[in-house]
Formats: structure tokens, C-alpha cells, sequence
């Protein structure tokens, strides 16, 4: 018995040591550069052949791995391919560069680092993604930097903290990815626990902000710089819309979303869900995804039709945006598919009973550490959300029902700690990032990584903590 016992942990322990070498070849090679589509199957497979299931390793591969990805493109790529093409309309129309105008105008030069932010987070939180958030904001934010005399090396750090943070996970309603994943695991709204989500946001910000501010006083006198790469041109203001029609498309996504989250959706007739055809499936799991569907659908009409002389080749930004859909959408999969893979291997129990008792019987501690750690090692928000609810979402559901603890709480929490760890440096975002503003790591990330890393994190641990005193 002593010696069955010992060859199983003997196997446990290679399992996990398998795993963690997986992990950590994932991000090493991510943060080269190599692609997250080449890389999660390769290093999914490495695991399972290492971990001592190499006799099972194609069956993994088409049963497991491709499952996962796919079943994550399917559930999510409506929203990735809408969302892209809302993005790219609102910039070719001129609608977003109108929106961060007239914000800067109103907040004032003296006040560039709020500015900036505020721009940001405005479009993000209306849906547009933050890749497409960063290059419309870029250009106003480099003229503006400039004309202040402002370093350039902080002009990323505002974008990330205006586009990245708070409104991509904290503020309830916002319609980034981020905020919809955890309905479909707890059934709840991207509305969850609006009081938490506020303030932690909000707390985000103001720290971010006086860190930015703080950063700009201590270096400012080094002014703009010189001898930049990738700056951009100058900028007319010509033939633009004006706010207000520009800001149609934004209120048409937020309002149509709650509409159907909150009254129309609650109130079909879904019985046919519960049935073999729809996998018997409840519609609080899908209530967030449908909403946001129907929203971003209203809101690419709404945008063509009050810009349509606006746009010089409407084909081209469609079929740009997408385009712009795929990379996001196929790299997350892989993610997930990667995830999925490494829950399904013996030796990922010993880690899930790690995880689950780094706080026994508190799930909100244990999740927001599950939800860190793995969406710092695959450098991917939604990513490690996904893969980590993917594992343990049932898990947490059931210990959150059995503590008294509201699943809203634990949505926001979910949100929350998936906009923390992701931004280590190869977080795909932070390089693209960089790479528009024609900045490197070593200019930039410091100061990018307090602002989108260490107060995110610190901001909901300390939310997680104040909650489990409250419940």
C-alpha cells in the first residue's frame, strides 16, 4: 500500500512539475514574441506527453484541446467580430476621434494625464475594444503631450489606465469581454454588484490618475523628447461629426444592452431551451451574451446609417474590422483550448486543491488568486478568466451558494481579478500598445505596470478581503 502510494504522488509530482515547465515555457516564448495560436497546442500537448499521458496525446489534442477553442469562438466570436466592426466604423467615421476632442476640450490641457483617460475609458466602456481605443486616442494624446511639453514615455501609461483597467472590468454595464464572461458561469448580468464595481473602479482610477500625476511632476522637465519613432501625423478636425451624434452609437450600446439584460430577455418565453436541441440550458447563462449581441448589432446600424457619407470605402472597414476580430478571437481560443487541456490531466487536481484551499471555505479569496495566476502566465485577460472559470466556475458556484455568499459578488470579483496579473510584459496588449506609440518595454512598463497591474491587483484583494469580513 506504501508503494502504491508513493508511485502515486511520484506520478501527481511529475504531473505538476510538467504543468508549471508548460506555464512558464508559454509565457517565455509568448513574451519573444511567438504566437499564442502556435504555442498553447504545442505546449499543451509537451504537458500531456510529460505529465505521463502520451498514449492519449492525439485523442487530447481533437477531444479536448480543439473542443475547448472551439467551444469558446463559438459562444464568443459574435461578440469579438461585432465589437471589431463597431470599433473600426466609430474610427473611420471620425465618431471616435470627435469623442476624445471634445473630452480633452472639456477637461482641460492643464489637466493632459485626466484627459487622456477619460477619452479612454469613455469608448471602452461603450464597447470599443482597446486595441482599437489606442490607436483613435494615440494621436490626440501625442499632440497633446507635445504641445504641453510632456514626456512621451507616459503617453502609454494613460492610454492603459483609461482602457485596460477599470472600465474593462470593475464598472457594472461596461460591454468588454471581460464583464460577460463570468454571467455564463454564475448566471448574472454584466450589471452585477454595481456598488462594488463602482467603487473599486473609481478607486482604480484616482490612484492611477495621482500615480500618472506624481510621475509627470517628477519628470516632466525632461519634456516631449526627441528623435521619437512612429509619431503621428497632424491631425485636422475637419469634416467630423459633432458629440452629440457621435455619441449616438455609444448610448445606443449601453441602453439596448440593458433593456434586454434587465426587462426584455427576463421576460421571453425560453421553455424551448430546456430541451436536448439547446442542451437544456438555463438563459441566465445567456441573457449577457444575447444582450450584447443584439446591442452591438443596433449600434453598427445606428453608426452606418447617421455616417454613411462619411465612410470613403465602407467595404474596406468592414472587412478590416472583420479582420481585426480574427487575432483576438483565435488567440484567446488557444488560450482556453490550452487550459482546457491542462484541467483535463490527473495531476491538475493537486493544483485545483491547492487553489480551492489557499482559503478553505472562502471561494471569493481562492478565486481571485486562480484568476490572477493564470491570466498572468498566458498574458491574457480573457484568457485566464475563462481558463480558470473553466476549471473551477462550478466549483466556486457551489462554495459561494453553501457560504451565503451572492454570486454577484463573485462575478465582480472574476471581472475584477482578471485585469490584474494579465499585464506582465507579454501581455499581448501592452506590446501592441508600445508598438503604437513607438515606445519600448524598458521606457514605458514600469510605470505601466503600476497603473494596469499592481493597483488593479492590490484594489481587488482588498475588496475580496473587505467582503469576507462583510459576509
Amino acid at each position: 500500500m506504501y508503494n502504491a502510494l508513493l508511485i502515486n504522488f511520484t506520478e501527481g509530482g511529475m504531473g505538476v512539475v510538467a504543468i508549471v515547465i508548460s506555464l512558464l515555457l508559454l509565457m517565455y516564448f509568448a513574451y519573444r514574441g511567438v504566437s499564442v495560436i502556435i504555442l498553447a497546442p504545442l505546449l499543451a500537448m509537451f504537458a500531456v506527453v510529460f505529465a505521463g499521458e502520451s498514449s492519449q496525446v492525439m485523442a487530447i489534442y481533437t477531444q479536448v484541446f480543439m473542443k475547448g477553442a472551439v467551444g469558446f469562438i463559438a459562444k464568443y466570436f459574435p461578440i469579438f467580430l461585432l465589437g471589431a466592426i463597431f470599433g473600426k466604423l466609430m474610427q473611420d467615421s471620425g465618431s471616435a476621434k470627435t469623442i476624445a476632442i471634445a473630452i480633452i476640450k472639456f477637461v482641460g490641457k492643464k489637466h493632459s494625464a485626466l484627459a487622456i483617460v477619460s477619452s479612454c475609458a469613455l469608448l471602452t466602456y461603450g464597447g470599443i475594444s482597446v486595441f482599437v481605443v489606442a490607436f483613435a486616442v494615440y494621436p490626440l494624446a501625442a499632440a497633446l503631450f507635445k504641445e504641453a511639453n510632456l514626456p512621451k514615455v507616459m503617453i502609454p501609461v494613460t492610454l492603459a489606465l483609461g482602457s485596460a483597467t477599470f472600465t474593462m472590468t470593475c464598472l457594472p454595464g461596461t460591454n468588454q469581454i471581460h464583464n460577460i464572461i463570468p454571467g455564463s458561469f454564475f448566471g448574472t448580468t454584466i450589471y452585477a454588484a454595481p456598488i462594488i464595481g463602482l467603487v473599486s473602479g473609481f478607486t482604480i482610477m484616482i490612484f492611477g490618475v495621482l500615480w500618472i500625476n506624481f510621475r509627470l511632476k517628477n519628470i516632466g522637465h525632461l519634456g516631449y523628447g526627441e528623435n521619437h519613432t512612429n509619431e503621428p501625423e497632424e491631425q485636422e478636425e475637419g469634416n467630423l461629426p459633432s458629440f452629440w451624434i457621435a455619441m449616438i452609437p455609444i448610448l445606443v450600446v449601453i441602453i439596448t444592452n440593458y433593456l434586454f439584460t434587465e426587462i426584455l430577455i427576463p421576460n421571453w418565453d425560453v421553455s424551448y431551451l430546456n430541451s436536448d436541441k439547446f442542451g437544456h440550458i438555463n438563459v441566465n447563462k445567456l441573457t449577457g451574451i444575447w444582450s450584447m449581441i443584439i446591442a452591438l448589432i443596433a449600434a453598427n446600424i445606428t453608426v452606418l446609417l447617421i455616417n454613411l457619407k462619411k465612410f470613403t470605402n465602407l467595404n474596406k472597414s468592414l472587412t478590416d474590422g472583420a479582420m481585426g476580430s480574427m487575432l483576438p478571437t483565435f488567440n484567446t481560443g488557444s488560450e482556453v483550448g490550452y487550459g482546457v487541456t491542462i484541467a483535463s490531466l490527473a495531476a491538475f487536481a493537486i493544483i485545483k486543491e491547492a487553489v480551492v484551499n489557499i482559503s478553505p471555505g472562502n471561494p471569493m479569496i481562492s478565486e481571485v488568486v486562480a484568476i490572477n495566476v493564470l491570466a498572468g502566465i498566458t498574458g491574457s485577460a480573457s484568457g485566464g478568466l475563462t481558463i480558470a472559470l473553466g476549471a473551477l466556475g462550478d466549483t466556486y458556484n457551489q462554495m459561494a451558494q453553501s457560504a451565503g455568499i451572492p454570486l454577484e459578488w463573485m462575478h465582480r470579483l472574476a471581472s475584477m481579478a482578471s485585469g490584474g496579473l494579465d499585464s506582465l510584459p507579454h501581455n499581448g496588449a501592452i506590446i501592441t500598445l508600445l508598438t503604437i506609440c513607438g515606445l519600448s518595454h524598458k521606457q514605458s512598463y514600469k510605470d505601466i505596470a503600476v497603473v494596469s497591474l499592481v493597483i488593479p491587483v492590490l484594489m481587488v484583494f482588498t475588496m475580496a478581503f473587505i467582503l469576507t469580513i462583510m459576509s
